[in-house]
């Protein structure tokens, strides 16, 4: 895949480690020099130290073969500016940052895939990590729905129960489901597809659905009953 990337700063250089370690054809815009440098310096992909915003300067990157173009600059105008110049030039996938909340409904409305403002969504993870300590990771869907990642403690009320029996004690419904198994040991770790036999074991860990999000009720059903003190 060509991949072009503007910006080099601690957004866009994680992304160039990742696009070039997984052996895609990137080049990399950055307008400030000495990060410019430094991405040339550190990743084997073409770095050119120029003005993503301006026409030529894209026709150089190579825009008109490129698959996929994701702008990670700090600036939401310099990243709608030049998405918009890649929607000109009919690129297939265009992704940008977007720093400022209400920005994102312009974003959307020329196109453009979105991606939160990363420092948002690391500030509320790290909260999510003292405030439910539980969960091993989540997403949020829609307003209040969450898949999450959770391991069964010992003694939990679903710990030993199949899924099956679980329903039939309202431990699980509709609204708040089990997605997928992960058990040490099991199928060269392979995650396990759940059924209505499955029996959910200690040490599992699970992915989860629920439609209010990983309330210390839901967390309670796997054993984690330490989230209640955290309310």
């Amino acid at each position: 895949m060509y991949v072009i990337i503007v910006g080099a700063g601690n957004i866009g250089t994680p992304l160039i480690d990742i696009a070039t370690g997984d052996q895609n054809e990137v080049v990399v815009v950055e307008k400030n020099p000495e990060k410019a440098e430094a991405a040339a310096t550190r990743y084997d992909c073409l770095v050119l130290n120029a003005d993503a915003t301006v026409s030529e300067t894209l026709e150089e990157a190579g825009i008109d073969r490129a698959d996929a173009l994701i702008s990670t600059t700090d600036q939401d105008a310099t990243n709608i500016m030049v998405s918009l110049l890649a929607m000109e030039r009919d690129v297939p996938a265009i992704v940008s940052v977007v720093h400022n909340p209400e920005h994102m409904k312009l974003f959307e409305r020329i196109g453009v895939t979105t991606m939160e403002n990363p420092q948002s969504l690391i500030a509320e993870y790290l909260y999510r990590a003292v405030k439910r300590p539980s969960i091993k990771d989540y997403m949020k869907v829609g307003d209040t729905a969450e898949v999450f990642e959770i391991t069964v403690d010992a003694g939990a009320p679903i710990d030993g129960v199949t899924l099956r029996e679980a329903n039939e004690a309202d431990l699980l419904t509709d609204d708040f489901l089990i997605v997928a198994i992960e058990r040490n040991g099991d199928d060269n770790g392979k995650p396990i597809t759940p059924r209505g036999d499955t029996r959910i074991e200690a040490g599992d860990l699970l992915t989860v659905y629920a439609a209010e999000g990983a309330t210390p009720d839901v967390t309670d059903v796997f054993g984690h009953v330490e989230d209640h003190e955290l309310e």
